[in-house]
């Protein structure tokens, strides 16, 4: 057990357009935290300036020590190295050494995860999936990222590796990903992937897309998307509603391995659920019977944007325990 001096823990997120870093008591409680672009383009040296400002200005006033730092990243990341590897959202940053830096100057113990780990720790420690024992996180934005939490900890794959829900198969036939498959979930339902199927569709002059995109297919995202299928245009209506088919297949899917507790879901996507969740609701309903599905409860993220700095927190709160 912690002792009341053990001292605060730093969680660092760091995706591919911002960093995040918080200060925090093993309690939960944040007591600092700040946020800044991390401009990838300019390379992982400028980036890990920009990491270390960051820290010092939360730890600005703290009245406790350092005791350990987590990371949450954008992957792919090599956890046993402490290297982030090839990195979709961090052009540049190949095979980049972080962890190393870090422990260096702060002199403390360092935890590394996927970022979508973080979430969904920080998650079940602070947020949505409080008081469950199996956490599943989903974040649906510029691709999907998934996390499971059992009884504390994160699971990991062979040689601690990050599972990728994002990218199991929903359609053999459909798009083609990064990863290397077609029809993979993130080639589907992400907000780059419903925009992607929007623009390959024919639009009338004078409809909601052409009047908001101005006719040109590049303006075309997925927001717009959502937006037009609240006004009711029927093309955006169609949009959303195969963005809902494909997110309530991957949900199922999810369930069908790992049967949590609770899916917490989180990303830009998920901020029209309400709209998509009749159908999802109704796919999953199909499925009860082989598995208790209907008693995965799916909760909103309750964190926001913070989720992956409380998680790397907390990550660095189970190893400072575990030594």
């Amino acid at each position: 057990m912690f002792k009341n001096n053990s001292g605060a823990f730093i969680g660092v997120d760091l995706g591919g357009t911002n960093v995040r870093v918080g200060l925090f008591l093993e309690d939960g409680q944040i007591l600092n935290w700040q946020q800044d672009e991390i401009l990838a383009v300019r390379g992982p040296q400028a980036g890990l300036q920009k990491i270390y400002r960051l820290i010092e200005s939360v730890l600005v006033g703290a009245n406790q020590p350092l005791a350990g730092i987590g990371i949450g990243s954008t992957g792919p990341i090599d956890r046993l190295r402490g290297c982030i590897q090839n990195p979709y959202t961090l052009p540049g940053w190949e095979d980049v050494d972080i962890v190393s830096p870090l422990r260096e100057k702060y002199k403390v113990p360092i935890a590394f995860e996927n970022d979508a780990d973080s979430a969904a720790l920080g998650e079940y420690w602070m947020g949505a999936g409080q008081g469950k024992e199996r956490v599943m996180m989903v974040t649906f934005g510029t691709g999907i990222g998934t996390g499971l939490v059992l009884n504390g900890k994160i699971y990991r794959g062979v040689d601690g590796a990050h599972p990728e829900g994002g990218h199991i198969l929903i359609d053999p036939n459909g798009p083609e990903c990064y990863c290397g498959a077609r029809g993979c979930w993130e080639s589907l339902a992400s907000g780059p992937a419903i925009a992607a199927y929007a623009q390959q569709l024919p639009f009338q002059e004078g409809s909601y897309i052409a009047q908001h995109s101005g006719s040109d297919p590049q303006e075309i995202t997925a927001a717009l998307i959502f937006a037009g299928d609240r006004d009711g245009d029927q093309t955006c209506v169609h949009i959303v509603d195969r963005a809902a088919q494909h997110i309530g297949l991957g949900l199922v899917s999810l369930m069908m391995v790992t049967l949590p507790d609770c899916i917490v879901l989180g990303g830009g996507v998920m901020r029209s659920f309400e709209r998509m969740k009749p159908r999802i609701n109704a796919i999953i309903e199909k499925h009860h019977v082989i598995i208790p599905a209907k008693k995965v409860r799916l909760e909103m993220a309750a964190l926001g944007q913070q989720a992956g700095i409380y998680g790397a927190a907390k990550a660095a709160i189970n190893l400072f325990e575990e030594q």
